[in-house]
């Protein structure tokens, strides 16, 4: 399995070529970070059965949508939303039909403090922590939906200096992971991937707290490997290696 480093390197490189006669023969999928995990085995599977390569970034999704309305080469688009594919496709930088819902997210407060997050997060309103990471929700849904539970709560201005953000969940995670914020919101895929089980303690946000995170696919250009690629995402394979990192399928 290739690593996520040199998919990343690879597509830089192809970012900074004209946008004709670039990887005639690789899928250039921009990438929710919330998914990229997911989404590398899903491309693995796919290269295996297909013989197609497929070149993956990862980032957050509002970048992403400004990177593909600014010209970036990509061939497929999977959101964390379901805002930016829309916009895409009244804008005419998506393929007209092509835009479907392939996850559902789920979002979770977690601490790698097997004691620190009680079942109700009730922890938010206590002096129990320092600092609390969740992705900026100008750019990552899963930063809206964690705005979305803290306003809901009351506690989003009395935590203003406490709020540490990620441009991304990948970024939020890290910063909880590595200790520089005692608990944070991230996706339940990051916490229950096959074979990854960061311990800690954690509380997955009842759906009535948050907007449901409806991920979006959209096709960016109308060619049979791009096609079969989301095809391939949201069809059975994809969708069994998706329920396994922890999201709801259609």
């Amino acid at each position: 399995m290739r690593s996520l480093e040199t998919r990343n390197l690879l597509v830089l490189f192809l970012l900074a070529m004209p946008a004709t006669g670039i990887a005639e023969d690789g899928i250039r999928v921009a990438v929710a970070s919330n998914v990229i995990g997911a989404i590398e085995q899903v491309a693995d599977c796919f290269e295996t059965e297909t013989g197609h390569s497929v070149v993956l970034s990862s980032g957050a999704t509002g970048k992403h949508y400004a990177q593909i309305r600014n010209g970036a080469p990509f061939d497929v688009f999977l959101a964390a939303d379901e805002r930016r594919p829309q916009l895409l496709a009244q804008s005419g930088d998506a393929v007209d039909g092509s835009r479907e819902t392939y996850a559902r997210g789920r979002l979770v407060l977690w601490s790698p403090d097997e004691s620190l997050v009680d079942s109700g997060g009730r922890v938010l309103e206590g002096d129990g922590f320092t600092y609390l990471a969740l992705a900026n929700p100008r750019l990552a849904p899963y930063g809206q939906a964690a705005k979305q539970v803290l306003e809901n709560r009351g506690l989003w201005s009395s935590l203003e200096g406490r709020r540490v953000m990620g441009e991304n969940i990948a970024q939020t995670y890290q910063f909880v992971r590595t200790g520089n914020a005692q608990l944070g919101f991230v996706a339940l895929s990051q916490l229950a991937a096959p074979g990854h089980s960061p311990g800690g303690s954690r509380w997955r946000v009842p759906q009535h707290q948050y907007k449901p995170i409806d991920q979006q696919a959209v096709l960016l250009v109308d060619e049979p490997a791009p096609r079969a690629f989301l095809k391939f995402v949201t069809g059975n394979q994809g969708r069994a290696i998706l329920r396994d990192h922890g999201y709801e399928v259609p």
